[in-house]
């Protein structure tokens, strides 16, 4: 932005020599409109499951780049990325110009031929896209009603009312003194309203009518600030304290385990989430 400073002496001068002292230098364009901008990148593959982004051009303010449809986040003009599952992944990267101005678009799509073998997702139809993946999920009845989860459009979605709450929960098998993470894809198109929602892993099948504690492994909040207006990205990046506890479940003992997600409140009309990520770490 130019900006022009006034001199509080020059009011001493005469008006004609004030007048002269105000002609505006000349300058093309107002400082505040961005030219069109190239967005495009590069992917190199740096070594199995990982690649580098990298944007071709530098004449704009920031990056922001869009994972599998996981929601643009801000970020650096190179980018380090992880694809530890096989499947075909579109990576979108935006130009940001001159006061926030979205200057530019372009995208790629990187084929993942293999799974890590170690960093895998462990959840079974973590991506609610067919009736095969929906039914590895169980629901949990804690209130008696006001709370519903719906599996429709490749999300599952709670609509709930009247502080009243449900979960939805998956079994997984753990190997003692190994660290798991977890993270999912959460999206409102409206404000929640007096919210919660948490992500658990417990010992035991949820007994239903009765209320899941322990600790909390990832979590929107809007008494904590966070829901509180438009959103979609990973709990990690959209949740309270980047999703409480940074998301890492260490296993205790060699056996099964419950993956459980909660949520419940005064008005939750289009909480929805995807992409449910159950992975051990390295």
């Amino acid at each position: 932005m130019i900006a022009k400073y006034f001199n509080k002496s020059l009011m001493l001068l005469s008006t004609a020599a004030v007048l002269s002292s105000c002609v505006p230098d000349s300058v093309e364009g107002n400082g505040i409109n961005q030219d069109p901008v190239d967005a495009s990148f590069t992917v190199s593959k740096t070594a199995e499951n990982r690649y580098t982004l990298k944007r071709n051009h530098n004449n704009y303010l920031n990056s922001q780049w869009n994972i599998d449809d996981d929601g643009f986040n801000n970020g650096k003009g190179e980018e380090k990325i992880f694809l530890p599952d096989a499947g075909t992944y579109v990576i979108q990267h935006q130009a940001v110009g001159i006061g926030g101005m979205m200057a530019g678009k372009s995208q790629q799509t990187v084929v993942v031929p293999t799974s890590d073998p170690v960093s895998g997702n462990m959840i079974q139809g973590g991506r609610f896209d067919t009736p095969d993946e929906i039914s590895k999920w169980n629901i949990h009845k804690i209130s008696a009603s006001g709370a519903q989860w719906v599996f429709a459009n490749g999300k599952a979605t709670i609509v709930a009312s009247g502080s009243n709450q449900q979960a939805i929960y998956q079994a997984l098998n753990v190997e003692a003194g190994k660290s798991y993470s977890i993270d999912l894809v959460a999206s409102s198109d409206t404000p929640l309203v007096n919210t919660w929602f948490e992500v658990y892993v417990v010992n035991s099948i949820p007994a239903s009518g009765q209320d899941i504690s322990g600790s909390v492994l990832r979590n929107i909040n809007t008494w904590d600030g966070c829901g509180t207006g438009k959103f979609k990205g990973k709990v990690s990046s959209v949740g309270c304290n980047s999703g409480k506890n940074g998301g890492i479940f260490t296993a205790t003992a060699t056996g099964t385990v419950y993956l459980v997600i909660k949520c419940g409140g005064q008005t939750v009309n289009s909480l929805s989430i995807d992409k449910v990520e159950f992975r051990r770490m390295q």
